[in-house]
């Protein structure tokens, strides 16, 4: 359901997509780093999860329909940057981390998959760059139908994403490993990650929209 001809070029693309620093790629990593692999782990599973739905809602149309609808993707971004506001806002009002047990382990890491998905979906640049960036490897010279090969493009892509995510959460993870038997970082990394989702929600809202 893919165009050979252009998959090439589709998966250089792709690559030097990933390389770009983007909200994702800080969401992921200051996880790992503050919390663990476990906890980075699953907020690459979540940011997976909404790249799968926007892959669906791109192929079925849904997407391109929201974003030619310039008020529906201002109020989603607003509501995307209130909502990383409060989660930053949560997470400095917590309490200082102590050494967690394997069941706050997997509380947190439920909790920051849960993050992971919510931010990537409320966040308009996310739907744009589906809308925009899919079609174009989009060819008239194979059977399949558009929507199908927006979505075979679109699931590779999330699958090249979650592979560079997990590498990155390897690396994050170790690095951090050493200043998670930090107490004085262990005190202060709910505030570090508040901070990383005040500067996110910041980046949210002062960014501008592309026009579609």
């Amino acid at each position: 359901m893919i165009d050979f001809a252009t998959l090439p070029l589709y998966l250089t693309a792709v690559v030097a997509l990933l390389l770009v620093p983007g909200p994702d790629m800080l969401l992921i990593a200051s996880s790992s780093l503050s919390y663990g692999k476990r906890v980075g782990l699953f907020a690459s599973l979540g940011n997976a999860t909404s790249g799968l739905i926007l892959t669906v809602l791109a192929a079925m149309g849904v997407s391109a329909l929201i974003a030619m609808n310039p008020m529906a993707l201002e109020a989603l971004r607003y509501l995307g940057g209130i909502y990383l506001l409060k989660m930053g806002w949560d997470c400095l009002r917590s309490q200082p981390a102590e050494s967690p047990t394997v069941a706050a382990r997997q509380g947190l890491a439920r909790l920051l998959y849960r993050r992971a998905v919510f931010s990537n979906l409320l966040n308009p640049k996310a739907l744009i760059f589906f809308v925009l960036f899919l079609p174009q490897f989009v060819s008239s010279q194979i059977a399949a139908s558009s929507g199908e090969q927006m979505l075979a493009l679109g699931l590779l892509l999330n699958v090249m994403g979650l592979a560079f995510n997990l590498l990155l959460v390897v690396l994050a993870g170790t690095l951090g490993q050493p200043l998670l038997k930090n107490p004085k970082f262990r005190a202060n990394q709910n505030r570090f990650m508040g901070c990383i989702f005040i500067l996110l929600a910041v980046w949210l809202l002062a960014s501008q929209l592309p026009q579609v």
